[in-house]
């Protein structure tokens, strides 16, 4: 199933997709959802109330994809976390166009709530800096609260997937060893167009992945490619932390980055960049000057 959060007329919505047409799950599942935070809700009682989603597929449409604005999926999880350098390729290219060795553990960097975007919003260019990049990525919504996960049970905790963008602001990236503040610029987390539930795309590790800049596909790979693949992912988050319903996992990028380029190739004002992964749908974004 495809799920969405969606605005219509000034107000937050939950919904099915279904082809071109949402059904309001808001409405439909009345009082089982929160107007805070609905997605999240609709992903703890999932046990509960995937039958009812389920018997809506056939219902007819309340709206349109095309009269709505679709917002991320989760519009603000407690966690969006993100893995660095874990595609060998883009390792080689490395983030300053340099050669580099995997790293001997897995690096991750959290992506603040504030940066989180819609799938079809625009990104927005600091006025600080000229050097904002793009990373089309592959994205997991985690499903239940869990702690402790062996990586043999890690598929038992993903509720879905969506696709994402990485987009780093690389000085601000490279001036210390922490990277938050240079992947955390407002607008900088875009994913959607929707959360694709873990039964529809069955192993994750068998994706397609593409970008293109105006119409130029700069990045492609394959999610088979990852270092450390989505379970051993979660195994090593969850050591440290409990996630989450909700939490959304970045799970790195391949090579083909703007920083990567001789001369680099930064976003510029006008751009549009476009990250697809098959099943899953595509986001675009324009980018557009800070105000």
């Amino acid at each position: 199933m495809h799920l969405c959060t969606y605005e219509l007329d000034g107000r937050t919505q939950l919904g099915l997709v279904h082809g071109s047409g949402i059904v309001n799950l808001s409405r439909a599942l009345g009082d089982a959802l929160s107007a805070h935070q609905p997605m999240i809700d609709l992903i703890a009682q999932w046990d509960r109330l995937k039958d009812r989603v389920a018997a809506l597929l056939d219902a007819p449409a309340d709206t349109t994809l095309d009269a709505v604005r679709l917002l991320a999926p989760v519009p603000r999880p407690g966690k969006a976390l993100a893995i660095g350098l874990n595609y060998l390729d883009h390792v080689q290219e490395s983030i300053i166009g340099e050669s580099r060795t995997v790293p001997a553990h897995q690096v991750w960097f959290p992506k603040l709530a504030s940066a989180i975007n819609g799938p079809f919003d625009p990104i927005v260019l600091p006025r600080v800096s000229g050097m904002t990049d793009y990373e089309g990525e592959l994205v997991a919504i985690i499903g239940q609260r869990c702690r402790h996960v062996p990586r043999e049970r890690a598929s038992e905790v993903v509720f879905g997937y969506c696709v994402g963008n990485d987009v780093s602001v690389r000085d601000y990236q490279k001036r210390t060893s922490q990277w938050t503040l240079g992947k955390s610029f407002d607008t900088h987390a875009p994913f959607g167009p929707w959360l694709t539930t873990a039964d529809e795309v069955g192993d994750p590790h068998a994706l397609e992945l593409s970008c293109w800049v105006n119409g130029e596909r700069r990045q492609h790979t394959h999610t088979r490619l990852m270092i450390h693949n989505i379970w051993d992912q979660i195994a090593q988050l969850t050591e440290v932390m409990t996630l989450e319903p909700g939490d959304v996992i970045f799970t790195g990028t391949c090579s083909g980055v703007g920083a990567a380029f001789d001369p680099p190739r930064f976003l510029k004002e006008g751009d549009t960049v476009r990250v697809e992964i098959e099943r899953l749908g595509a986001i675009v974004a324009r980018c557009v000057a800070e105000g």
